[in-house]
């Protein structure tokens, strides 16, 4: 009982996607599926994998991830809806203000005046909730002056730790390997606390993390990624992508392909919105 299975069966049927959506539900009762899914509602200090069955929280929910990310190319947001609502997760389509955590930017209309802030227009889905941790964000359709958002920029630059969007390029850890290596790939882990935000959680380090992006701190970053400021290097962490473009775009033709942020992350109380 997988996801992977799951976005298989989307992929092959020509039918509506609730005749195969339907039946995978069904077997997932009977699996304790949602209950399992639910150890990754709340921050934790260890991660695990299942020996007995070759279950992987992690790995899980990122072959859901996949699974959201082929139901909203169209968008198809009944069955999305009514496939993740299933599951325990709860949507929403908080339209205002913006906030990088809950939304990502699918268009900008570039607002006269530069220094206009960004204003959502309309969500084109919604994002969801598994607990504190966030699963999806909502797809949004902002305005805003160039100095906060750039058209072209912040809805066509590549977003990473994501896998397929209709409108841009994606970049996650998946991308490159073979047919089965693929689905080893973890879900990043963001979670809204009450003691502050945790952005792209690692599942062997201890939840208040360590300040991966710390201006001083220049240990694990590659040399593409020491081109960019402090400033840019939170921009992309949080809205996992750049909203203007970086002073080094131009670095080298395969710039952004080779930029490596997937082992960045904030502790608590450094990934406040903004």
């Amino acid at each position: 009982m997988n996801a992977r299975a799951l976005y298989d069966a989307l992929l092959d049927t020509d039918g509506p996607y609730e005749d195969v959506i339907a039946p995978w539900l069904a077997q997932a009762a009977t699996a304790d599926y949602r209950a399992r899914l639910h150890a990754a509602a709340t921050p934790r200090d260890q991660w695990w994998t299942d020996k007995d069955d070759g279950w992987d929280l992690l790995q899980e929910l990122y072959a859901l991830s996949r699974v959201s990310d082929y139901l909203l190319l169209d968008p198809q947001l009944p069955p999305y809806l009514d496939l993740f609502t299933a599951l325990g997760m709860t949507p929403f389509e908080n339209s205002t203000p913006f906030d990088p955590f809950l939304h990502e930017i699918t268009e900008v209309e570039q607002a006269e005046d530069p220094h206009s802030p960004i204003e959502i227009l309309d969500v084109r889905w919604p994002g969801l909730m598994l607990g504190e941790l966030l699963f999806s964000r909502a797809g949004v359709r902002i305005r805003a002056g160039a100095a906060h958002a750039e058209r072209g920029v912040a809805d066509r630059w590549p977003i990473y730790w994501t896998h397929r969007r209709a409108h841009r390029p994606t970049r996650d850890l998946s991308q490159g390997w073979g047919n089965n290596s693929q689905w080893r790939t973890d879900f990043r882990l963001d979670y809204r606390t009450a003691d502050g935000d945790l952005l792209n959680l690692a599942e062997d380090a201890p939840i208040d993390g360590r300040p991966d992006l710390d201006p001083d701190d220049y240990g694990n970053l590659g040399p593409d990624e020491r081109l960019l400021t402090p400033a840019e290097r939170r921009e992309l962490l949080r809205h996992r992508t750049f909203l203007r473009t970086p002073a080094t775009a131009a670095a080298s033709p395969a710039w952004a392909a080779d930029l490596w942020p997937f082992e960045w992350r904030l502790p608590a109380g450094t990934g406040k919105p903004g």
